[in-house]
């Protein structure tokens, strides 16, 4: 997808930190903000080739962008990544937290490793980057927080997501709270909870063929009959961090088409 970046659209000026950028839905969060003006730091733990190549597309298209490794479980690190980015770009305004990882289990297969890591990553991580770009913006008197929930916090989690589940519904708990803590800084705390989007993620573990069925399984359990695409999400996200957003904050913004699955799995 080709990248627009305009000289004079809302996010001009801005710095916006979107963690997880690499692939699925970070990565087309980014460009969404990039094609809006905004000056974007692609936070990755592992591909750097994927960051690097979205940042050279933001850059052939005349934007600003930095691919920065940080694992955001490790607030030192977060620390780190933090202070290039504001080197570098500028002081972050607009924050994603998007970086997440789900280990599948049931009852039966739970292993508290596998919940550690992701407590880590979208809890914990989710904090740390928030607490490091927070007093920035209260000196500013202005920031825009979106965080990546899901709707398994809803109670729509397919068997085996239980615990990423768990994960998830501390994310919208934390966005309330923060909200209420942050607002009268000119902070506005909000979160996306998506549905079924096609991305790298949830075809890991699967193979081609449960790929597939679950696609069409989840199409059927939705009022528009698909799957999601990232771009629905980014759209999203980049609706609440807008300046004219800033009389909506402590909300989860649903983006799942309509599921209505809500009470059992047929």
């Amino acid at each position: 997808m080709e990248i627009n970046a305009k000289p004079n659209t809302r996010f001009s000026g801005q710095t916006a930190l979107v963690t997880g950028a690499s692939r699925g839905l970070g990565r087309e969060i980014a460009r969404r903000l990039a094609q809006e003006g905004a000056s974007v730091c692609v936070n990755y733990v592992a591909r750097a080739a994927e960051a690097d190549s979205l940042v050279g597309e933001i850059r052939v298209a005349g934007g600003r962008a930095i691919a920065v490794q940080a694992d955001v479980g490790d607030p030192s690190q977060v620390e780190r990544m933090t202070a290039q980015v504001t080197k570098e770009l500028g002081p972050v305004s607009l924050l994603v937290n998007n970086a997440g990882v789900i280990f599948r289990a049931t009852l039966e297969t739970f292993e508290s490793a596998g919940m550690e890591r992701m407590r880590q990553t979208n809890v914990d991580g989710l904090i740390y980057v928030t607490r490091a770009v927070v007093p920035g913006m209260k000196e500013r008197g202005y920031g825009r927080i979106v965080n990546l929930s899901s709707i398994a916090a809803h109670g729509t989690s397919l068997p085996g997501n239980a615990f990423y589940a768990a994960t998830k519904a501390a994310v919208s708990m934390l966005t309330r709270r923060f909200a209420m803590e942050l607002g009268r800084d000119g902070i506005t705390v909000n979160a996306v909870a998506p549905g079924f989007i096609l991305t790298d993620m949830v075809r890991e573990s699967r193979t081609e063929e449960e790929y597939q069925g679950l696609v069409r399984s989840i199409s059927e359990r939705s009022m528009v009959g698909r799957a999601g695409d990232p771009r629905d999400v980014a759209n999203a996200v980049a609706f609440l961090l807008a300046p004219e957003s800033g009389f909506i904050t402590g909300q989860i913004l649903t983006v799942d088409g309509g599921r209505m699955d809500y009470i059992s799995h047929p």
